[in-house]
């Protein structure tokens, strides 16, 4: 039988039996010190043959909340690069968001277009909604081409496509024009399939609970806008 050597064996699997070892009681402190390097041995071994740059297609979708709040920290860090960023929102516009106040401050780093004019049972008009998510799209491909802008944001672009407003195939064509190096945001639940799969890096929201659907507490400044 072939023993696994080093280089053949899978990192996350190793990463994950050495985290399992580690964890036991038993080991003393010179077989925990070992175990440890050893992982630090692994990780720098794939920091190495890792790809240095490349822009990624980033979904964040899900039932549970921390979508658009996930994707603004990451728009908090490309703007402490100094790095131009767009954020294009697809449903929540008539909230006029805290956030847009604060990221005033970086005026001269990022542009916020806020294009929905609510939730969907809000609006109640099916050709507006379709009209506002159309526009918010064409703003969206400006953005998405345009090599000055490192970081563009599609909030809640996901839901649009799961209400038919937008086709998945119009945003996937769409993304492929993005320069190499360009990260997207797409946020909102019921991703695609489509897209998950074009996607680099999904992340799920999992609902466990909810202080409206349990507690009957409504939407707070601060914690949900």
């Amino acid at each position: 039988m072939k023993n696994d050597t080093p280089e053949e064996l899978n990192p996350d699997k190793e990463i994950g039996r050495l985290i399992d070892e580690v964890m036991s009681s038993s080991l003393t402190d010179e077989q925990y010190r070992k175990k440890m390097q050893r992982r630090k041995e692994v990780q720098d071994q794939r920091i190495a043959q890792a790809v240095p740059e490349k822009g990624l297609i980033i979904v964040n979708t899900g039932n549970g909340k921390g979508k658009t709040t996930a994707a603004l920290g990451m728009v908090l860090r490309s703007l402490g690069h100094g790095y131009k960023v767009a954020i294009v929102q697809f449903i929540k516009g008539s909230w006029e968001p805290s956030e847009k106040r604060v990221f005033s401050s970086w005026e001269d780093q990022i542009e916020f277009h806020a294009m929905g004019e609510g939730f969907t049972w809000e609006t109640q008009d099916r050709d507006r909604d379709l009209d506002k998510a159309s526009a918010a799209w064409e703003k969206s491909l400006e953005y998405i081409r345009n090599p000055d802008f490192h970081l563009v944001l599609l909030d809640e672009i996901n839901i649009a496509l799961k209400m038919g407003y937008l086709p998945v195939e119009d945003v996937l064509a769409g993304l492929a024009q993005k320069p190499a190096n360009k990260h997207v945001i797409l946020t909102g639940r019921g991703a695609p399939q489509a897209l998950i799969e074009r996607a680099d890096l999904v992340t799920e929201m999992t609902l466990i609970k909810h202080p409206f659907r349990d507690q009957g507490v409504k939407a707070q400044p601060g914690i949900e806008y």
